[in-house]
């Protein structure tokens, strides 16, 4: 959400950016309600006053001066009661508008329609080169005997898949190693609900807008959360932070789910586009002022490296688009890693900086040095998502008799084997 006096007074600031990011919006709609809600607001508080200048009166009056106000306290309650509908009609149309307005890209940000725009600004590691015919990820984890594609799909349909044996071991050990390095970057460790209510939704910018993309439980009033980052901003909605507590930085896991709405035919094989996967997030909250910002960008991002570097895997990051990156996001950079079977390099991480957009909608504030308060700012990067992770180590590390080589790192978390 951006900051309504920021919108009257940048208005072709705002339609550029809803330009470049492919949102329908009406801009000029927003500042009309804007200044009815303005206008309503001075009327009501004019009224109120005055409702309170007869009350006083009202002590000293003679009876026919008494009898006067009673009239017109009568019909301020009716202009009163008038003006607080209006202003309420008003303001939940304009809080619409406003939740749909999307945050200002960052100037460095390719302008373009969708992940087509997206540059590569580095590539790490060298691809690996099989002396025999690698497979893939589904073919070698049925070989092994890792997981279940068939029989999950007659539990849960389409995209669903049961890991077993090693690669349940596996898959906990990539989690683990995740969480001790957050640990030992000061991060907060935090297990987070799946479960989150619709307020959270719309304090992270994933509603209203993406329903589709949402599971929902309607008998329950609760949804299922793609990301922890839903829960993590959830904890601070409304609250007050103190200055000498930021930044906050957390490492949330937790399981996430997506309908993934719209992505038929798009890499959808085995573990690459699932329903159902476990996270790990990071989360930072931070005063509101853009070299912060971008310090915990490059941090973030730099976790994100550290963690595909140690493990060995080849990767590229991109400058996302300013169609790709989404309503609220400042600066987007994805993190793309090698899978042999595609040939190519796919989305493993995504590191974002909100700015305020974020914090407004939740209403998450501090107060400054000089006491004056402030939104605070919000970034969001994947540590690891698995199983999409783990297909990427078994298609990497394979061998010619369809073993996998255990990344270094991981070992010490599976009892110092070199093999699965």
């Amino acid at each position: 959400m951006l900051d309504r006096r920021f919108i009257r007074e940048n208005p072709d600031v705002v339609r550029e950016a809803a330009r470049v990011k492919g949102v329908d919006l009406d801009v000029d709609g927003i500042l009309a309600l804007d200044r009815s809600v303005r206008s309503l607001q001075h009327a009501l508080d004019t009224a109120q006053r005055e409702r309170r200048e007869l009350a006083g009166a009202f002590k000293t009056a003679d009876p026919a001066g008494r009898e006067r106000l009673r009239e017109r306290s009568g019909a301020l309650d009716t202009q009163l009661r008038e003006t607080r509908d209006e202003l309420e009609t008003a303001g939940e149309r304009l809080r619409d508008l406003l939740l749909r307005t999307p945050n200002i890209p960052w100037s460095g940000a390719p302008v373009g329609p969708d992940e087509s725009a997206n540059t590569v600004i580095r590539v790490w590691g060298e691809r690996p080169a099989f002396d025999f015919t690698p497979i893939d990820h589904v073919e070698l984890a049925e070989k092994r005997g890792w997981a279940e594609f068939e029989r999950a799909r007659n539990v849960s349909g389409e995209r669903a898949y049961a890991l077993a044996g090693q690669l349940v071991l596996l898959e906990r050990a990539v989690h683990s190693y995740a969480l001790d390095l957050l640990a030992h970057r000061d991060f907060r460790l935090v297990s987070v609900p799946s479960l989150v209510k619709r307020e959270a939704l719309v304090g992270t910018g994933f509603l209203p807008g993406h329903g589709e993309e949402i599971y929902e439980l309607p008998a329950d009033e609760l949804f299922l959360a793609g990301t922890a980052e839903v829960a993590l901003v959830g904890l601070h909605a409304g609250e007050m932070l103190s200055l000498r507590d930021l930044p906050l930085r957390y490492a949330g896991i937790s399981p996430c789910f997506r309908r993934e709405v719209g992505s038929a035919g798009r890499d959808v094989r085995g573990l690459l586009r699932v329903h159902q996967f476990e996270k790990v997030e990071q989360f930072v909250i931070c005063e509101a002022d853009e070299e912060q910002s971008a310090r915990w960008h490059t941090e973030l991002l730099d976790t994100a490296e550290t963690v595909l570097q140690s493990l060995g895997l080849a990767y590229e990051v991109v400058e996302c688009a300013t169609g790709d990156m989404g309503l609220g996001k400042f600066r987007m950079n994805d993190i793309n890693t090698w899978f042999p079977s595609l040939q190519r390099f796919r989305e493993t991480h995504s590191c974002s900086t909100l700015h305020d957009w974020q914090a407004r909608r939740a209403n998450i504030r501090y107060k400054d040095a000089e006491g004056r308060v402030r939104f605070a700012h919000t970034l969001n990067n994947t540590a690891v998502a698995t199983p999409r992770l783990l297909a990427a180590i078994l298609e990497n590390f394979q061998t010619a008799d369809h073993h996998v080589r255990i990344p270094k790192v991981l070992r010490p978390y599976l009892g110092d084997r070199e093999l699965i």
